[in-house]
């Protein structure tokens, strides 16, 4: 029957066979055989070996442990050597030879061994029997009848051995002598490390240099005896300090066999709940209760009340390990007051600040003795406190405590009590705790799809902002603030503020108006801001001092005006993450949480990620927006700012040019005077739409304006602007073009001179509704050299309308229907008696409603109408 399995896989790298080793020593050692490990580690260091570096594949490393052996197992991915025959016996290689000495060992040192072989994989395993005896593990019981005692030889010896500062041997008793057969003059002034074999009492990092500096420590480990052997002993350790003030550490040693002699029997009461289970009953039930909270935060509060009640103690608190095991982060308490703020992380091993205790037990008599021993306390006015580990199969996953405001209340007894108990609740804690990260995960991922669709959805800064917020507010953060930079000079600027109380924006806006804000760190992850939380505290206590008429004091500046409400809405943690988009600091993301709350560790990971994408939303809306401004720019230049005014001429104009963001296209018009009294006007239309018409169309304006006013007439005009689109070579488009001169007549009427280059043909409405065609048509400009063009001279009479637009009017479609000349005409003969901004008007209008969908190509209407003499 497996009762604990542990299993790794190492790339195929050279360094992996030590991570192996380190894998398969950790594990064994958590599982309380430190006799076997160095048998384990050796085959495991040979059969990882062989597949990693002579197989050239990944490694599977196996760890499986029964009530009487351990069974380790390496697997790679080579399965094609020759499988051996049942039949016949295996021959090994020859020491000196590298291949096959796995094997080998594996007959030398494994009680059992083989090689399995699969389509796709080879696994060789060992087994190796456990001795009979428990080695490594601690142990308490209460009172036994005497012939129920351990037993033990006749004369019990207990070694007793005391080393310095330094770690040297200061005394060595007789009973060390005879046990370990060093005489006291071998050993004195030689470090005790030289003499000691540790693996060390298993499910530890603790090494035997670290162990000999703490205050108390018990378990197992091997002396080296003066025959080579190495002697099992189980000690107990004290650090003391001499009447000179130096430190030192007394070991009791004992054969590991006799550890009861070192050992305290538990005092329970017959009716303790610890101890009080039937022989069928659940270990852990008996502990948590029945039936047992399906939830992890209930189950986190029913194990410290019940650690609570069970050492009759004032607190007790539980944390949980990150998945590193670098911090451990605060999940419950009972009896602490609120300042011991939830999801608080606290750095583990040594350091100030640090939590150094949490990978063993460790019992403090008096915290005031030993300030920030447990950070957790701090100011709680708690005096001792014991806590242990909880492990699952080695692996540290958490830290439960309990606490007195009275010193000297706890001793290893009430430690061991406590242990008992972490070990019967930490596989359900770390099952819940996984359960609870597989749907937190799941619930980020579908969080970061949505938020992704929905950044993706829009190029609109300040619209990516508000959705950048919303999404932050409240699911990861009570509030949330907004820095942008605009450029790596400029100081970062508050843009955007979001509460989930939307009462509390206005105060939180102003109040942080008043910080300076946060430094643009480009270092990825979140880093803690106190500002706003003193700033708040500060806003606060001004707030007081008016209500009670105290006034202010000189030094604190006043104005910020916040509520106390809004300082307490302010005043948890508050951390800024950074906006990072193509390597340049964007911007600062700053979330906060209320008074005595802190974020977990899974929240600050999400919105990391958030933060992420966001930044590259913001990024993109920046430069789409630049780009935009651009493009707008350089299109408005491509048509006349204004039209001219026109004596005895209305004129009226309206573009439209096809695509989204595009203001000029491949349609264009002008009018401009070219000398006194003469004016001239052109429509045109270049193949396509888009950025590459739009270079045709700014040629071709300009053209007409310097050649028109350098004298040229309309021909000329047209063929030297044909010469110079061919010339545009791959880029030239053909390009149909109305150009023509304008001369305002002193009886009211206007004389046009027109030439009509393959455009569609201007119409004249007269006054009594007749529509006709009021030119010829001629080639197009683009596709020839020679062309020969005339002039058409024509004359508008008073009251006449005419109507010059370019194909994207009369091409207008609905299905197989096409509005076309003749139906342009139809409508234009329904225009008499308006003005041409009526004319136009009513043109554009018609177009549009002809047809349901938008307009794909560019269209221009041209209008001018010689309303004739007007009389007083």
């Amino acid at each position: 029957m497996i009762t604990a399995r542990a299993a790794a896989t190492f790339e195929p790298v050279g360094r992996s066979v030590a991570t192996a080793r380190s894998f398969v020593r950790d594990t064994l050692q958590g599982w309380g055989h430190a006799d076997i490990v160095d048998d384990a580690v050796v085959l495991t260091s040979e059969l990882v070996t062989n597949a990693v570096v002579h197989a050239g594949t990944a490694a599977e490393v196996l760890c499986l442990r029964a009530e009487d052996h351990v069974r380790i197992e390496v697997s790679d991915r080579y399965p094609e050597r020759e499988i051996p025959l049942q039949s016949s016996a295996i021959a090994m290689s020859s020491p000196d030879r590298e291949g096959g000495r796995g094997l080998q060992l594996c007959a030398a040192l494994a009680g059992r061994w083989g090689v399995d072989y699969s389509a796709t994989h080879k696994r060789v395993w060992f087994q190796i029997d456990l001795p009979e005896r428990s080695v490594g593990t601690r142990a308490a019981g209460p009172v036994l009848p005497t012939e129920l005692l351990p037993l033990a030889d006749e004369r019990v010896r207990v070694a007793v051995v005391q080393i310095d500062r330094t770690g040297a041997i200061t005394a060595w008793n007789e009973d060390a002598e005879h046990l370990f057969g060093y005489a006291a003059d071998l050993v004195l002034g030689k470090p005790l490390t030289d003499l000691v074999a540790w693996p060390h009492t298993p499910g530890t990092s603790t090494g035997i240099v670290d162990a000999l500096q703490l205050s108390r420590w018990e378990g197992s480990y091997g002396i080296r005896s003066a025959s080579g052997r190495v002697s099992p002993v189980y000690a107990s350790h004290l650090r003391v300090r001499g009447t000179d003030g130096e430190p030192s550490t007394v070991c009791l040693l004992v054969r590991d066999h006799e550890r009861a002699v070192l050992q305290t029997p538990l005092r329970l009461p017959a009716t303790d709940g610890a101890h009080s289970e039937g022989p069928g009953a659940d270990p852990f039930e008996v502990f948590i209760g029945s039936p047992a909270p399906d939830d992890l935060d209930g189950l986190l509060q029913r194990t410290v009340e019940r650690a609570r009640d069970m050492l009759d103690a004032d607190s007790a608190f539980l944390l949980l390990a990150t998945d590193d095991e670098t911090e451990l982060e605060v999940r419950a308490s009972t009896g602490l007051p609120s300042a011991r703020q939830r999801f608080a992380r606290v750095p583990v091993e040594v350091g100030p600040g640090r939590y150094g205790s949490a990978r063993m037990p460790a019992v403090h008599e008096d915290l005031t003795q030993v300030p920030g021993a447990v950070p957790l306390l701090n100011g709680t006015g708690m005096r001792s406190v014991v806590t242990v580990p909880l492990k699952v199969e080695g692996r540290l996953t958490g830290s439960l405590g309990v606490a007195a405001e009275a010193p000297d209340r706890y001793s290893n007894e009430e430690a061991l009590r406590l242990q008992f108990a972490a070990d019967r609740i930490a596989m359900a804690v770390e099952s819940a705790r996984l359960g609870e990260l597989e749907k937190l995960r799941r619930g980020s991922l579908s969080f970061l799809v949505e938020a992704s669709d929905l950044l993706a959805g829009t190029l609109d800064r300040d619209q990516t902002l508000a959705l950048m917020a919303q999404m932050t507010v409240p699911t990861l953060a009570t509030w949330c603030a907004v820095y942008m930079i605009a450029d790596q000079a400029s100081e970062p600027y508050l843009s955007y503020v979001l509460h989930e109380d939307e009462d509390r924006i206005d105060g939180l806006k102003a109040l942080l108006a008043k910080i300076s804000p946060p430094d643009p760190v480009p270092t990825p992850g979140a880093r803690v801001w106190a500002a706003p939380a003193e700033a708040a505290h500060q806003a606060a206590l001004r707030t007081s001092m008016r209500s009670l008429g105290l006034g202010e004091p000189a030094s604190v500046s006043s104005g910020i005006g916040t509520t106390l409400a809004t300082a307490a809405a302010v005043g948890g943690e508050t951390v800024v993450l950074p906006l990072v988009a193509r390597n340049r600091v964007i911007g600062m993301l700053t979330l906060g949480k209320p008074t005595d709350e802190h974020f977990r560790q899974e929240i600050l990971e999400l919105a990391e990620d958030l933060s992420r994408r966001a930044a590259l939303a913001l990024d993109n809306a920046r430069l789409y927006s630049e780009r935009m401004a651009i493009s707008q720019s350089l299109q408005r230049s491509l048509l006349p700012p204004e039209l001219p005014h026109v004596p005895g001429v209305e004129v009226e104009v309206i573009y439209r040019a096809a695509g989204e963001g595009n203001e000029v296209g491949g349609d264009f018009y002008d009018l401009f005077p070219i000398r006194d009294g003469a004016y001239g006007f052109a429509i045109g239309d270049v193949c396509g739409t888009g950025p590459e018409a739009a270079a045709v169309t700014g040629l071709a304006r300009h053209a007409l304006r310097l050649l028109a006013r350098e004298g040229f007439g309309g021909p000329a005009v047209l063929e030297r602007l044909n010469a110079a689109i061919l010339d545009e070579g791959a880029r030239s488009r053909f390009l149909t073009l109305l150009y023509g001169e304008l001369w305002p007549q002193e009886d009211g009427s206007a004389v046009l001179k027109m030439v009509c280059a393959g455009h569609p043909l201007p119409l004249r409405l007269r006054q009594d509704g007749s529509v006709e065609p009021f030119a010829e048509p001629q080639p197009l400009l683009g596709v020839m050299d020679d062309l020969e063009l005339y002039e058409q001279t024509m004359t508008l009479d008073p009251g006449d309308v005419l109507l010059c637009v370019t194909d994207g009017i009369t091409e207008r479609r609905e299905g197989t229907r096409m509005l076309g000349d003749d139906g342009l005409a139809d409508v234009l003969a329904g225009c008499t008696g308006l003005t041409a901004g009526a004319v136009a008007g009513r043109i554009m209008r018609a177009v549009e409603r002809f047809a349901a969908d938008a307009p794909s190509d560019d269209m221009a209407i041209l209008a001018m109408r010689v309303p004739g003499l007007q009389h007083d």
